[in-house]
Protein backbone atom coordinates (compact mmCIF):
# COMPACT_ATOMS: atom_id res chain seq x y z
CA UNK A 1 0.00 0.00 0.00
CA UNK A 2 1.18 3.38 -1.03
CA UNK A 3 1.84 5.79 1.87
CA UNK A 4 1.87 10.15 1.82
CA UNK A 5 3.37 11.93 4.82
CA UNK A 6 1.97 14.96 5.01
CA UNK A 7 3.59 17.92 6.74
CA UNK A 8 1.12 20.65 8.63
CA UNK A 9 3.65 23.82 8.75
CA UNK A 10 1.02 26.03 10.32
CA UNK A 11 1.85 26.89 13.95
CA UNK A 12 -2.60 26.14 14.46
CA UNK A 13 -3.02 22.30 14.35
CA UNK A 14 -6.20 22.70 13.35
CA UNK A 15 -6.26 26.14 11.26
CA UNK A 16 -6.86 27.15 7.70
CA UNK A 17 -3.51 24.77 6.54
CA UNK A 18 -4.69 21.68 8.63
CA UNK A 19 -8.12 22.03 7.13
CA UNK A 20 -6.66 22.13 3.58
CA UNK A 21 -4.35 18.91 4.21
CA UNK A 22 -7.27 17.09 6.02
CA UNK A 23 -9.27 17.73 2.50
CA UNK A 24 -6.40 15.61 0.84
CA UNK A 25 -6.33 12.90 3.28
CA UNK A 26 -9.36 12.53 2.45
CA UNK A 27 -8.78 11.86 -1.31
CA UNK A 28 -5.72 9.98 -0.40
CA UNK A 29 -7.89 7.26 1.85
CA UNK A 30 -10.59 7.38 -0.80
CA UNK A 31 -8.13 5.76 -2.90
CA UNK A 32 -6.75 3.37 -0.58
CA UNK A 33 -3.22 5.38 0.32
CA UNK A 34 -2.50 4.99 3.94
CA UNK A 35 -1.79 8.44 5.54
CA UNK A 36 0.53 10.05 8.62
CA UNK A 37 0.05 13.85 8.85
CA UNK A 38 2.78 15.63 11.37
CA UNK A 39 2.66 18.68 12.84
CA UNK A 40 5.78 20.89 12.34
CA UNK A 41 5.04 24.35 12.63
CA UNK A 42 4.20 24.54 16.64
CA UNK A 43 7.12 22.71 17.37
CA UNK A 44 10.89 23.98 18.09
CA UNK A 45 12.96 23.09 15.03
CA UNK A 46 16.20 24.94 14.87
CA UNK A 47 17.90 25.34 11.58
CA UNK A 48 21.26 24.07 9.86
CA UNK A 49 24.32 24.69 11.47
CA UNK A 50 26.21 22.77 8.79
CA UNK A 51 28.24 21.20 11.56
CA UNK A 52 28.46 18.08 9.20
CA UNK A 53 27.62 15.33 11.83
CA UNK A 54 24.71 14.04 9.58
CA UNK A 55 27.52 13.38 6.92
CA UNK A 56 29.40 11.20 9.73
CA UNK A 57 26.98 9.59 11.65
CA UNK A 58 23.59 9.90 9.55
CA UNK A 59 21.37 11.88 11.17
CA UNK A 60 21.56 15.51 12.10
CA UNK A 61 23.21 16.08 15.55
CA UNK A 62 19.41 18.06 17.04
CA UNK A 63 17.75 15.11 18.07
CA UNK A 64 14.38 16.29 17.31
CA UNK A 65 11.43 15.98 15.16
CA UNK A 66 13.61 16.05 11.82
CA UNK A 67 15.59 12.45 13.26
CA UNK A 68 11.77 11.46 13.91
CA UNK A 69 10.43 11.58 10.82
CA UNK A 70 13.72 10.93 8.59
CA UNK A 71 13.09 6.72 8.24
CA UNK A 72 9.36 7.60 8.09
CA UNK A 73 10.35 9.75 5.08
CA UNK A 74 12.79 7.27 3.25
CA UNK A 75 9.68 4.34 4.01
CA UNK A 76 7.30 6.71 2.38
CA UNK A 77 5.70 7.40 -1.16
CA UNK A 78 5.03 10.78 -1.28
CA UNK A 79 5.06 13.93 0.72
CA UNK A 80 2.72 16.94 1.06
CA UNK A 81 4.18 19.63 2.73
CA UNK A 82 1.50 22.66 4.00
CA UNK A 83 2.13 26.30 4.72
CA UNK A 84 0.85 29.42 5.55
CA UNK A 85 2.16 32.82 4.17
CA UNK A 86 4.40 34.45 6.32
CA UNK A 87 5.76 37.26 4.21
CA UNK A 88 5.38 35.42 0.65
CA UNK A 89 7.37 32.68 2.87
CA UNK A 90 6.82 29.78 4.36
CA UNK A 91 6.40 29.10 8.02
CA UNK A 92 10.41 29.51 9.65
CA UNK A 93 9.78 26.30 11.69
CA UNK A 94 8.96 24.31 8.09
CA UNK A 95 11.60 25.50 5.74
CA UNK A 96 14.20 25.00 8.58
CA UNK A 97 12.51 21.46 9.15
CA UNK A 98 12.56 20.82 5.15
CA UNK A 99 16.29 22.13 4.99
CA UNK A 100 17.25 19.44 7.63
CA UNK A 101 15.13 16.86 6.63
CA UNK A 102 16.35 16.85 2.52
CA UNK A 103 20.35 17.50 3.72
CA UNK A 104 20.56 14.54 6.62
CA UNK A 105 18.97 11.93 4.39
CA UNK A 106 21.11 10.57 2.30
CA UNK A 107 18.97 8.16 0.37
CA UNK A 108 17.50 8.72 -2.99
CA UNK A 109 14.38 10.73 -3.01
CA UNK A 110 14.07 10.76 -6.70
CA UNK A 111 11.29 9.20 -6.72
CA UNK A 112 8.92 10.24 -4.50
CA UNK A 113 6.07 12.37 -5.51
CA UNK A 114 5.68 15.69 -3.36
CA UNK A 115 3.30 18.24 -3.45
CA UNK A 116 2.83 21.90 -1.79
CA UNK A 117 -0.55 22.90 -0.38
CA UNK A 118 0.21 27.33 0.92
CA UNK A 119 -2.80 29.02 2.60
CA UNK A 120 -3.20 33.17 2.74
CA UNK A 121 -5.07 35.81 3.45
CA UNK A 122 -4.23 37.89 0.85
CA UNK A 123 -0.65 37.96 -1.55
CA UNK A 124 2.31 35.70 -1.29
CA UNK A 125 0.75 32.78 -1.88
CA UNK A 126 2.57 32.05 -5.37
CA UNK A 127 6.02 32.55 -4.07
CA UNK A 128 5.75 30.61 -0.96
CA UNK A 129 4.56 27.89 -3.14
CA UNK A 130 7.88 28.32 -5.42
CA UNK A 131 9.95 28.12 -2.22
CA UNK A 132 7.86 24.82 -0.92
CA UNK A 133 8.16 23.18 -4.64
CA UNK A 134 11.76 23.66 -5.22
CA UNK A 135 12.45 21.00 -2.25
CA UNK A 136 10.66 18.46 -4.69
Amino acid sequence: MAKVILLNGSAHAHGCTATALDEMIKVFQEEGIETELIQVGNKDIRGCISCGTCSAKGKCVFDDLVNEVAPKFEEADGLVVGSPVYYASPNGNILSFLDRLFYSTSFSKQMKVGAAVVSCRRGGNTATFDVLNKYF
